[in-house]
């Protein structure tokens, strides 16, 4: 009662509390093995790094700014073994660490990752993979998450709900927030629902999505992917305009899977050997899906679920765990102490629903 008491007096999560109470002890990188002693390949993923968020993110809680973020590249590059794809893909080598290994990736190529992120990395010596959406490469287009957030921000979420409800024909339908949005109503529309959504959206906003990506200009352009490529970094798959992939059928994979992977290619003359599921549910890896990705040739696919990879562990089912934190108390929590606690919740949630089903 008293540790709960703390808690909420702190305004932390139990698992950023124990992470802040283990950094304090000696030897606590093996402390934190006492919670799942298996866990290898430490999987990070940033989106943007801005020292101020923007009308089209600061409602996606994605931001990190440069101060925070170097903190995170340094404590990562003096506590872990950096690594880059091809390293993952080979099994490392048959090489053994001192120091845990670690992969860091981007989501989205936010034109902050070229411009911001990636001359850190160097300076670290730390190499990353940034999945790309080509249909915003150059500013072309926006992505429905930025699109929603600037509305949200510039006319408010009362608009976003109407139209929501417009496009089921709903009035009772109950959305109150943006992480309702994407994790209840937008996933299980098809996709054509989610494109008659994203243009009436548009249109009662008064907004030519064209118009606004060129004014906004928040993802790379093809010089930037180039110049990232020619540093040394991967680029991989995240969809042509970023969909929930559950909903894929028929010619929908040419066009989000396929089609992105060979544009992608085009524009930096590199192979595309990974692919990064959009929002990182292991809902949206169907079998249909993971049956497209090997048949095209991609070698690795990455969620964002906060769990453990084992030496097991499926390289299309690679996890990975979204930073957010400021302090390196609070990073060792992410990536040491969630994944092992939600690893272990998995656990014993799968072993409770096998033991139902035997009774019955």
């Amino acid at each position: 009662m008293i540790l709960q008491k703390h808690i909420e007096k702190q305004n932390v999560s139990p698992t950023y509390l124990l992470g802040r109470m283990m950094w304090r002890m000696p030897l606590r990188f093996g402390m934190a093995k006492f919670l799942g002693s298996r866990y290898s390949l430490r999987c990070v993923l940033f989106h943007d790094i801005a020292d101020e968020p923007s009308q089209f993110t600061n409602e996606l809680n994605l931001t990190l700014s440069t101060k925070e973020f170097e903190n995170a590249i340094r404590f990562l590059s003096q506590h872990y073994t950096p690594l880059g794809l091809s390293d993952v893909l080979s099994g490392y080598g048959g090489r053994k660490f001192s120091r845990p290994p670690i992969l860091a990736t981007f989501d989205d190529a936010y034109a902050s990752v070229a411009r911001d992120a990636a001359p850190i990395l160097e300076r670290h010596g730390v190499p990353a993979i940034v999945f790309v959406n080509a249909s915003t490469v150059g500013n072309e287009d926006i992505l429905l998450d930025n699109l929603i957030c600037y509305i949200v921000n510039t006319s408010g979420f009362d608009l976003v709900r109407s139209v929501a409800r417009g496009v089921v024909d709903r009035k009772d339908l109950v959305l109150n927030s943006l992480n309702q949005l994407f994790s209840e109503f937008l996933p299980t529309l098809p996709q054509t629902a989610v494109l008659e959504f994203r243009i009436a959206l548009a249109s009662a906003a008064g907004i030519n999505t064209s118009d606004l990506a060129r004014r906004a200009q928040i993802n790379v352009n093809s010089d930037e992917l180039r110049m990232l490529v020619s540093a040394g970094f991967e680029i991989g798959n995240h969809t042509y305009s970023h969909v929930f992939c559950r909903s894929l059928g028929g010619d929908d994979f040419e066009r989000e899977i396929l089609a992105n992977k060979t544009k992608l290619e085009l524009m930096t003359g590199t192979p595309v050997r990974a692919f990064s599921v959009p929002y990182g549910a292991s809902a949206d890896l169907t079998d249909e899906l993971l049956t497209q990705l090997r048949r095209s040739g991609h070698e690795a696919t990455f969620l964002v679920e906060s769990c453990t990879n084992t030496p097991e562990t499926d390289l299309h089912r690679l996890n990975r765990v979204s930073v957010h934190a400021k302090t390196n108390p609070d990073f060792f929590a992410e990536v040491e102490i969630l994944p092992r606690l939600r690893s272990i919740r998995n656990f014993l949630v799968s072993k409770n629903a096998r033991g139902h089903r035997r009774a019955s």
